[in-house]
């Protein structure tokens, strides 16, 4: 089903929070598992500041650090951010799913993050991004020192720019780089590696995602038979108006139109960063590249209440306790 964004409507009622704001715990300890955790916390949010895992601007996050979980057999959602990004670039979306009733969690891709970008330009990127949210899923379900209140069973994803894409390849699709050789014109990065006759890392796929949201991904290795195999139900939202990464917004509404079975499709009358989280004064003066939207006046704020409205929603449908 394709849908505009102005003609989507949410009954908010419906979406009332169970907890009164998002726990958060930071994982700092190791640096393949540099990100945080959000999840229900009975208890007044206020600001956690990020620290040593900030973009370069003063920047943090709405809940309460460490608070102790609310809740028993959460439904949990993994997410990837986009191509040289931080795990922390959507938090609102992040914040609104532990309100009401998820375990989110998000790390830093190694590099290929604001801070790293060893892997960025890289064919080893398209395998190790699908391995860093493997092993952040394991380290949940068998590591984290909360796992009991996880239903290992209930486990979603979102994913962002190249973080849906990567979402696309956990879910099946094998990424057809062939078809990016034939467009590349560049002599060095990924482009270079393929001309050179350099083979792609295989991608490995993750039986245990049952659902996911797809954002504006990144388009160039996506194609109608690669996402033939995609059993998996998801959401999908793309920007009319592209950006950095996706283009002029035409390669995503050509996956959009390729898509299998009938996905919902959301498009959203902007560019490409309107799906981050609103930025604060000292973000936008900081880092006005990712904070101004088109066409003006686009109002991301307003935005986000629907966006983050819908992802709820429609993971809570996906994740039902007994939808399995």
């Amino acid at each position: 089903m394709r849908r505009a964004l102005w003609a989507f409507a949410v009954i908010l009622c419906c979406l009332a929070s169970v907890a009164k704001a998002a726990g958060i715990q930071l994982l700092q300890s190791d640096p393949a598992l540099s990100g945080a955790i959000w999840y229900p916390c009975a208890a007044e949010p206020t600001h956690v500041a990020l620290g040593s895992l900030s973009v370069g601007a003063d920047f943090d996050l709405k809940g309460v650090k460490d608070c102790p979980v609310t809740g028993a057999k959460l439904p949990l959602v993994i997410y990837s951010h986009g191509r040289g990004g931080f795990f922390g670039q959507q938090h609102d979306t992040a914040e609104a799913l532990a309100d009401a009733g998820f375990i989110v969690a998000a790390i830093n891709h190694p590099g290929d993050t604001f801070s790293d970008s060893s892997k960025r330009d890289t064919l080893s990127v398209w395998g190790s991004r699908p391995v860093d949210i493997v092993r952040l899923l394991d380290f949940l379900l068998n590591d984290w020192k909360d796992r009991a209140v996880i239903d290992p069973v209930r486990v979603g994803f979102f994913g962002f720019s190249l973080g849906g894409t990567t979402g696309l390849v956990l879910m099946g699709t094998k990424p057809d780089f062939a078809r990016v050789a034939s467009l590349c014109k560049e002599t060095t990065g990924v482009c270079a590696q393929l001309h050179n006759g350099e083979t792609p890392p295989e991608p490995i796929h993750e039986a245990r995602i049952r659902t996911a949201v797809i954002v504006d991904p990144a388009p160039g290795v996506l194609t109608q038979e690669n996402l033939a195999v995609v059993k998996v139900p998801f959401q999908f939202w793309r920007s009319k108006l592209g950006g950095p990464g996706v283009g002029d917004g035409s390669g995503t509404a050509r996956v959009a139109e390729g898509l299998p079975g009938k996905p919902d499709v959301y498009v959203v009358p902007a560019g490409h960063y309107a799906f981050l989280a609103p930025c604060s004064v000292e973000l936008a003066a900081a880092v006005p590249r990712i904070c101004t939207d088109v066409p003006a006046g686009f109002d991301r704020l307003a935005f986000h209440r629907e966006f983050n409205a819908a992802v709820v929603k429609y993971f809570r449908e996906q994740l039902a306790d007994g939808a399995r």
